[in-house]
């Protein structure tokens, strides 16, 4: 299905992508309005703050809720700022609305859930305002489609998606994986849909949002979300990974943002090398498959079964010690022949079979 979109017409300077900052959670109206006034003097246009803060576990702080919007409100006021805040049910619109809320986003675990997010889309019928839907938690690229059609089938026109990265057990430096290759393959599915970078949530650290910031710009994302707090160490929630109004400045002013639609003249010549690589990759690959259905055929008739463990580890040794000689790294390699691995075994289990 293609969605229906329109721009978001939303402000951004010249020299910088698009960004959304501000802090984790609404805490005060003075830590709220603090941080507004702070972000505005360092030329920032679009305030967010969470209001309802569902937590992993019962009993940290889980946002000041409906109190907490006037506040917002306020920052919009005196600053002239668009405001966003998160929202995960339709009492959550409702309230967003009643208080002239400017943008609306939804979060991973609201994304995930088919159920809640059709609630949400019935809540916005008729409603004319930017939401923002945050990747599911888990990797599901069908997912994340998914909850932006339903708004789309709602009359949600105005839509974004933000990549906040995808929670893993196998967590060495980010807090939530990037995957690049997911929100890439969005962007491939639907050319015309903004997607912006959350790189507070993948990074869950300080020191990674700079170089997240500019890993998003060299993918050509649209733009950024990053929390952003007038005092980080003292924050409620999330204090980790908020960084001061200045600091923010400071990571934006050094980003190299790049041109997508320049002109592409240069590599053509380049491209070409590839594509003729590729077409002989190719031809490798089908030569390669005709020897495994020989392999096939002969593990058949001598009653052999398909999966032989060891010659696997063996290629996966092999290429993985090829790979660092060629300037790649073994995980490349070993996920290249995890796949090839993988359509052999389906075919010479299809002649096995027949």
């Amino acid at each position: 299905m293609e969605l229906a979109l329109e721009p978001l017409n939303l402000i951004s300077d010249e020299q910088r992508p698009f960004v959304i900052a501000g802090p984790c959670s609404a805490e005060t109206e003075e830590q709220v309005l603090t941080t507004a006034r702070q972000l505005a003097a360092k030329g920032c246009h679009n305030f967010r703050a969470g209001v309802w803060k569902p937590r992993t576990k019962p009993g940290g702080f889980e946002g000041q809720g409906e109190i907490a919007l006037p506040w917002v409100q306020a920052v919009k006021r005196e600053t002239g700022m668009k405001v966003a805040i998160e929202v995960a049910k339709p009492e959550h619109v409702e309230l967003a609305l009643k208080y002239d809320i400017d943008i609306l986003w939804i979060g991973a675990r609201t994304s995930a859930n088919p159920f809640a997010m059709q609630d949400i889309a019935d809540s916005l019928q008729g409603v004319d305002i930017p939401v923002f839907v945050k990747n599911p938690v888990n990797p599901d690229l069908e997912l994340w489609i998914g909850a932006l059609e339903r708004l789309n089938q709602a009359g949600i026109s105005r839509l974004a998606a933000i990549h906040r990265g995808f929670s893993s057990a196998d967590k060495k430096i980010y807090r939530n994986l990037p995957m690049w290759q997911i929100p890439i393959e969005l962007h491939r599915r639907i050319p015309d849909l903004p997607i912006i970078c959350d790189p507070s949530h993948i990074g869950g650290r300080r020191d990674l949002i700079a170089p997240l910031c500019q890993q998003a710009m060299d993918l050509g994302f649209d733009g950024l979300i990053v929390e952003s707090h007038c005092n980080p160490d003292a924050a409620w929630s999330d204090a980790k990974q908020q960084v001061t109004p200045d600091i923010l400045d400071y990571i934006l002013s050094l980003l190299v943002v790049r041109d997508e639609h320049s002109s592409t003249e240069g590599i053509r010549q380049l491209r070409n090398q590839i594509d003729d690589i590729d077409n002989e990759i190719m031809d490798m690959l089908a030569k390669r498959m005709r020897i495994c259905r020989e392999i096939g055929t002969y593990k058949k008739e001598h009653n052999m079964t398909v999966l032989q463990p060891s010659r696997y580890n063996e290629i996966l040794e092999k290429r993985g010690a090829q790979a660092s000689l060629c300037g790649m790294s073994p995980e490349f390699a070993a996920h290249v022949f995890e796949l090839i691995h993988e359509e052999s075994v389906r075919q010479q289990l299809q002649i096995v079979n027949q």
